[in-house]
């Protein structure tokens, strides 16, 4: 099978699980082929199976803006024929799905079109009145629409109303990066890095600093966890709301208990010295941080947005809070941190479900089956 795939090849969820769902339809012996910007992210080296074609965009002085849209379409256009391909999966409605369809119809060869829903194509763009019905037509007009969660799915009918099943397929984690193996000794390991003590628990959130990742709620929430267990917080990530981090810690006088590390090439160790993680974000489609998080043994605290509660089952792999409630998030936090055998109970039940719903395995074969089914309807022409 050859298949195609556009993202956005920079750090961030949608990226992440496009790359790692080609890398592993490459090692299955299926050819890849990226049409993209720049080369993903996380494609690192000569990889079997794997080509990157990039999309050149020229300068003219007749256009006020650079026509990204129109050159990624005509590419994915050139690829489809150049190099024979089967499937098109175009991450994101638009551009990406919109490019992907004006592809196929500039093309020599029908392919199949399948477009994954991440979450800021709807939950933000999809309240821009202006881009909604460019939004719809990338849904509709894709042979099949996928969604990463049932919230996300359900708040695309409820914002966008497409006329469209969509299919809900959870992202998955990369078990061979993500893991416990060796916990305890990088646990170790990377607090004698950080100066931390090794009884001193450690409670950490990675994301992109946004304002909507309520990163003030788990500062205040940790300030509370602070005075009953001996706890430091560690923050993974840069972005526009480090400085009020920063700003808050100092007035709660906890500056010296709060860690700002910035953006980390090797988060994976970072989850496995964590005890807890927190998500408590105001929005989240997913939240593929905190899978990987809990596949690495940090048992979560998440709030009630999004496809959040969806990855964590309330009471049994985890918490979950209402939004801006940091007061039951130190709760909970509490409570884990000082029961171990409620805090082991919850560890083991959050590795035996991630294996259940979250599988590498699982994921891509959904994926796959979608693939050849398209395959399949298009001989059938």
């Amino acid at each position: 099978m050859k298949i195609g795939v556009t993202c956005y090849p920079s750090v961030g969820g949608s990226g992440i699980i496009a790359t790692e769902l080609a890398l592993k339809m490459a090692e299955l012996g299926h050819e890849i082929h990226f049409i993209s910007s720049s080369v993903p992210f996380r494609l690192n080296g000569n990889i079997p199976n794997i080509y990157v074609h990039t999309v050149e965009i020229n300068d003219y002085n007749v256009f006020k803006y650079r026509p990204y849209d129109i050159t990624l379409a005509s590419k994915i256009s050139e690829v489809i024929d150049t190099h024979q391909l089967d499937v098109i999966h175009m991450h994101y409605a638009i551009p990406h799905a919109v490019a992907g369809i004006l592809a196929n119809h500039m093309s020599q060869r029908k392919v199949g079109i399948v477009t994954t829903l991440h979450g800021t194509d709807i939950t933000v763009l999809g309240h821009d009145r202006s881009l909604e019905r460019a939004i719809r037509f990338g849904i509709e007009k894709s042979d099949i629409t996928t969604a990463v969660s049932e919230s996300l799915k359900q708040e695309t009918i409820d914002i966008v109303y497409p006329d469209k099943d969509i299919v809900t397929i959870y992202n998955f984690v990369d078990e061979d990066k993500f893991n416990m193996e060796t916990r305890e000794q990088i646990k170790k390991e990377m607090k004698a890095r950080y100066g931390i003590k090794e009884d001193t628990k450690v409670i950490m959130h990675s994301s992109n600093f946004r304002k909507i990742k309520r990163i003030d709620t788990i500062v205040r929430a940790f300030n509370e966890v602070q005075k009953e267990v001996d706890s430091v917080l560690v923050l993974v990530g840069d972005g526009p709301e480090a400085m009020t981090v920063k700003s808050l810690s100092q007035s709660l006088g906890i500056e010296d208990k709060v860690l700002l590390v910035g953006q980390q090439s090797d988060v994976v160790s970072l989850y496995k010295m964590s005890d807890l993680f927190m998500l408590l974000s105001e929005k989240e489609s997913f939240g593929l941080a905190l899978l990987e998080a809990m596949n690495c043994g940090s048992v979560p605290i998440g709030s009630s947005a999004g496809g959040i509660k969806e990855v964590i089952q309330h009471g049994k792999t985890g918490q979950i809070v209402d939004v801006g409630d940091y007061n039951a998030a130190a709760k909970y936090a509490i409570e884990l941190l000082i029961n171990e055998d409620k805090y082991n109970t919850f560890q083991q039940n959050m590795i035996k479900d991630i294996k259940t719903r979250f599988s590498e395995g699982k994921i891509v074969n959904e994926y796959l089956e979608l693939y050849q089914s398209l395959i399949q309807e298009n001989d059938n022409e």
